[in-house]
């Protein structure tokens, strides 16, 4: 937080995570419209980049136990730039996919990606929203969601959404992260503060960086019945080098630099608290550090 002279202080947010300094008293209100989409994260290569090497190194973690079977239809809501795509038509390759996302530039991407690793996968593509769907009522088997709820102001709506789509005893699979579940050695505040920056920003856009933990009631109240939600821990330290690589430094620690510019704008640290802050993350992945994140993996069947 910040003094009423603006210097700089320690205290807490909200969210229970540390916070250090603001750049002024002046700065923007953090529910000001500070990103013109609700995908905080952006739309950019860099952004690509980062959700492929995310996908492709938390494959194992994550899509363990999801596999579907031969002939049956699986709607993708949220399919971005296909980076999980690819793993779900390898996992299941004699399943029919349908792959929507509101972005017809992803789209493009995520067909592109499809096509390369997978050309013989049986995928079809539809730009449209996640309240707008064009299929039938009842038209699937299966529906796959993945960090797509965490970006949405009403993810319980949403998911109440879907069941207009997937047939009585059909199965929703959703998988979200909760940046509360972070922790890391050597530990800092500062390092706490700039994960507390995105997790703000997220809010302000619209969403929420801490769903993770919420999945269990949310699809309980959208109306799904055999709820089992499963963490997905991912730890990583020297004896693990392609988690560090992949996912400390690639995955998480890119996604934190990218919101570096918002954070500053927003005053919610100051350049040098900022600095201070990413080293301090960088400080994690090296071979003495360690890294600790939470997903969660939520299975619910339509009644």
């Amino acid at each position: 937080m910040t003094t009423s002279a603006g210097t700089t202080s320690i205290g807490t947010t909200p969210t229970g995570t540390a916070s250090i300094g603001t750049a002024s008293t002046d700065a923007p209100p953090l529910d000001a419209p500070l990103l013109d989409h609700l995908y905080v994260h952006g739309y950019s290569p860099h952004e690509s980049r980062r959700l492929g090497d995310q996908a492709d190194t938390l494959a194992e973690i994550l899509h363990t136990g999801t596999a579907y079977p031969a002939g049956s239809k699986v709607l993708e809501v949220g399919c971005g730039v296909g980076a999980q795509t690819v793993h779900l038509v390898a996992a299941s390759p004699q399943a029919h996919f349908t792959a929507v996302d509101i972005s017809a530039a992803s789209l493009a991407q995520a067909r592109a990606r499809v096509t390369a690793q997978s050309p013989d996968a049986q995928v079809t593509w539809h730009q449209a929203d996640l309240f707008e769907l064009p299929v039938k009522d009842a038209e699937f088997d299966h529906v796959f969601v993945c960090f797509v709820l965490e970006h949405l102001p009403s993810p319980q709506e949403a998911l109440a959404a879907l069941r207009r789509v997937l047939r009585p005893g059909g199965t929703l699979t959703v998988i979200e992260g909760d940046h509360g579940s972070t922790f890391f050695h050597p530990d800092s505040a500062y390092a706490h503060a700039a994960i507390d920056c995105q997790v703000q920003l997220q809010h302000a856009a619209g969403g929420n960086a801490l769903l993770g933990r919420q999945l269990h009631p949310l699809l309980t109240a959208a109306g799904y019945e055999r709820v089992e939600v499963r963490p997905r821990p991912v730890y990583a330290d020297r004896s693990r080098p392609a988690l560090v690589e992949g996912f400390t430094r690639n995955t998480f620690i890119a996604m934190i630099e990218s919101v570096r510019e918002d954070a500053l704008a927003a005053g919610l640290m100051t350049p040098t608290d900022w600095d201070h802050g990413l080293a301090d993350l960088r400080r994690t992945a090296e071979p003495d550090g360690t890294f600790h994140y939470t997903f969660f993996k939520a299975v619910a069947v339509n009644p």
